[in-house]
């Protein structure tokens, strides 16, 4: 149901819009109706100053203000994703130096040292298995360049079994394009039956894992091909707190920016046309008390109707539920 406020704005941009000359006065309104319904049509960006010395408004065509309100939309991405580019840089610099700082320590053949090299695919399938069997409060994997045979999928899905029995979160982010293959779609699938969380992303810069925020396993350098995957023949064990910390933040970058794929979404949100208009509605922008008053119901409603959405789009937050439903073509 329209508000007074509402009423009072559409009243005010449609005189606006008529008489452009004629500024509204203090006997056509009170000053308190006057200033919400303008701090209103202001926040939608159908006003601006004029360029008098009156201080009044001027409306502003409906297009404009969605032009605007997209350029800035736009901006704001722009800067998120310049700010991701720098975050990566950065992330990138800090493999860099591990590599070239920290790496030529590994040679020392000792356990308990911070880093440690470790060459060969049994010895690698053994550190991978001890530390899923160590798992007790989270395992982190980005997965580009694994092997994706049958029965290296196999002994990932018992390792991950074996975190995930554990209590351990399960998040992975695999590349978007391996999903199209049936084999790892199946194990993804199965991955997720059995509690894993699991995203895509268009592209993965390395193949990482961190367990418990107390071990990290990189690729060593011209350990294998395809990324340097872990298993392919060297890699990089850490145990340095500040250095697994690090890792576990180039994580979380990627994790942030990855979506969760179609394929693995629940499906058990029947979509209605009520839930088409919320993704809708989400997606524009509008918080909860402007859903249910554009959807004339209450504001319990459209949470309840939020949060199914939220679920079932594998969301984290209202904004991601609309961009994943755009992404999907679902609005």
């Amino acid at each position: 149901m329209e508000s007074p406020a509402d009423h009072d704005a559409a009243q005010l941009y449609a005189r606006l819009l008529a008489e452009p000359g004629r500024p509204p006065t203090a006997s056509d309104w009170d000053e308190p109706r006057l200033a919400a319904a303008t701090g209103e049509l202001l926040g939608l960006g159908l006003l601006q100053p004029t360029a008098d010395e009156t201080g009044g408004h001027a409306a502003v065509s409906v297009d404009t203000a969605l032009r605007q309100l997209l350029l800035d939309a736009d901006t704001q991405v722009t800067a998120l994703v310049t700010a991701l580019v720098g975050a990566l840089g950065r992330a990138r610099d800090a493999v860099d130096r591990l590599h070239t700082d920290y790496l030529p320590l590994q040679h020392r053949p000792h356990t308990g040292t911070a880093l440690e090299l470790v060459r060969g695919t049994d010895r690698i399938a053994a550190l991978l298995e001890d530390a899923a069997r160590g798992a007790r409060t989270e395992a982190l994997s980005l997965r580009p360049g694994q092997d994706l045979s049958g029965p290296a999928l196999a002994g990932k899905l018992a390792r991950e079994r074996l975190a995930l029995a554990h209590g351990a979160t399960l998040r992975t982010v695999y590349p978007a394009a391996v999903l199209r293959r049936p084999a790892v779609l199946a194990h993804v699938r199965e991955l997720t039956a059995a509690g894993a969380r699991i995203r895509a992303a268009h592209s993965l810069p390395l193949r990482l894992i961190v367990v418990d925020a107390r071990l990290a396993i990189l690729p060593a350098p011209g350990g294998g091909r395809d990324g340097g995957a872990p298993g392919a023949g060297a890699a990089v064990v850490v145990r340095e707190p500040a250095l697994v910390a690090l890792v576990a933040e180039l994580f979380e970058y990627f994790w942030s920016a990855a979506w969760t794929p179609p394929e693995l979404l629940s499906g058990a949100v029947e979509m209605t046309d009520r839930h088409q208009e919320v993704l809708r509605l989400l997606a524009a922008g509008l918080t909860d008390a402007a859903i249910a008053r554009k959807l004339e119901v209450s504001e319990r409603t459209v949470r309840r109707l939020v949060a199914e959405l939220t679920a079932d789009l594998g969301a984290e937050s209202r904004f991601q539920a609309g961009v994943y439903a755009a992404r999907l073509g679902r609005i």
